[in-house]
């Protein structure tokens, strides 16, 4: 099987749609925070291991903390993901945060900042011309 197929895709998307649940309802680690979302699962080919890239909303101590409770449950994650998915070999998982989620929030703060910044000195720059 291809990287790109479409049956790898499918499986792709499956494994992120039900790691998403099994996070949000199934774990109850109070380790984990609550706004954990699944950014993208890549399973290999052979359907042996996957990269799971997760993004946290919360400062960095939350993340710590939420990536150490993922992989104290990596045990009870992978079995559950065995349980609902019908899959020849139920892959190996590993964490990895994703911090675009974040970055993007952080530049589209600078961006409205600077349009705010220009936006005032426009104003200051129309009143100084009246008087």
């Amino acid at each position: 099987m291809r990287k790109n197929s479409i049956k790898n895709t499918r499986i792709n998307s499956e494994v992120q749609r039900e790691l998403s649940n099994i996070i949000r309802m199934e774990i109850k680690d109070p380790r984990i925070h609550p706004l954990t979302s699944v950014v993208r699962a890549e399973v290999a080919p052979d359907l042996k291991t996957c990269k799971v890239y997760i993004s946290i909303l919360g400062d960095e101590q939350a993340q710590a903390d939420t990536l150490e409770g993922l992989q104290s449950a990596l045990g009870f994650v992978r079995r559950q993901l065995a349980k609902n998915l019908n899959l020849r070999n139920t892959p190996e998982i590993r964490f990895i945060l994703d911090q675009s989620i974040e970055y993007g929030i952080r530049m589209s703060r600078l961006i409205e900042e600077n349009h705010v910044e220009e936006v005032e000195e426009e104003e200051n720059r129309g009143e100084q011309e009246d008087q």
